[in-house]
């Protein structure tokens, strides 16, 4: 897709914000339009190859989702066409991957919440025998389930790695009423969401939701239950105690640790085998999980 960087570029955005995989644009009516690129981050590097397709799995799911959780928590995404806000110029670019949201006073937490053991959770179990700080029970293997989904926060950190933080921390940083209604909010989420995906045959191994405030009001925010913010398991083929496979950037992740890579900048190209096999599991998630056909 475009690559637009400055107001300059497109006549009538202004940048208001360069993620690893979005462009965010402020409008004259100082509402935002957010365009899913097709950057891959991994280890929070942003990869030198792209992922075709890849932004328009993103917003279109994200877009279906926030549409069946309207009634859980409130989310930022506004109603109307969507091209009466993108410019002419970069229309047929930019199809599919734009949202249309409101301006919202970000709360730099990543609500993570977890329905199984894998990834960080299952590095900090194996060596304190925690999760977020707090015990859990022993015995467990690497992608075990839950009793019960754990809500488990992070400081976000635009310039870095997200901080695992616990629960009574969160409640220190944000306040305890905040930390309650952001652990509530990103639970109801999530069980709705493992719902649905475990009628499509798979699980949801664990998320990232996050939230900002609209006019007060606590808001779903930026993407919400895709393959870059969540791990999604193949139902027929999880085991107890091995890395299961995954309808995710997992994929890559897996190729990037077969490499003499620090995990710093600038990333290792990624091979056509690995980019097209990311494809494939992007837009599987998005048929099997939402009912949407990409191409």
């Amino acid at each position: 897709m475009t690559q637009v960087l400055s107001s300059a570029d497109v006549e009538g955005l202004r940048l208001f914000r360069r993620g690893k995989v979005r462009d965010t644009f402020q409008l004259p009516d100082t509402t935002l339009l957010m365009v899913a690129t097709d950057r891959l981050s991994a280890f929070d590097v942003v990869l030198p190859t792209p992922i075709p397709g890849k932004g328009r799995v993103l917003t279109q799911m994200s877009l279906w989702w926030f549409a069946q959780t309207k009634n859980i928590v409130p989310n930022h995404v506004l109603e109307g066409d969507i091209d009466d806000v993108i410019p002419e110029s970069v229309r047929d670019a930019w199809e599919g991957r734009c949202m249309h949201v409101a301006c919202a006073q970000r709360i730099d937490v990543e609500c993570v919440v977890r329905g199984f053991i894998s990834g960080s959770g299952w590095k900090e179990y194996s060596d304190h025998g925690t999760l977020a700080g707090e015990p859990l029970a022993p015995g467990l293997r690497e992608s075990s389930r839950l009793s019960a989904p754990r809500f488990t926060p992070a400081v976000k950190r635009d310039d870095g790695h997200d901080i695992n933080i616990s629960r009574l921390q969160l409640r220190d940083l944000v306040g305890a009423e905040l930390a309650d209604r952001l652990e509530s909010a990103s639970i109801r989420l999530f069980d709705f969401a493992t719902s649905r995906c475990e009628a499509a045959g798979i699980y949801l191994a664990d998320t990232k939701f996050e939230f900002g405030l609209v006019n007060g009001a606590l808001t779903l925010i930026d993407e919400v239950l895709t393959p870059d913010s969540s791990r999604f398991w193949e139902r027929t083929t999880w085991r107890e105690g091995a890395a299961a496979p995954s309808f995710d950037k997992q994929f890559v992740r897996n190729h990037l640790d077969t490499l003499a890579w620090d995990r710093t900048r600038p990333g290792p190209q990624l091979p056509n085998d690995v980019v097209q096999g990311t494809v494939e599991r992007y837009r599987q998630a998005a048929h099997r999980i939402c009912g949407l056909v990409l191409t």
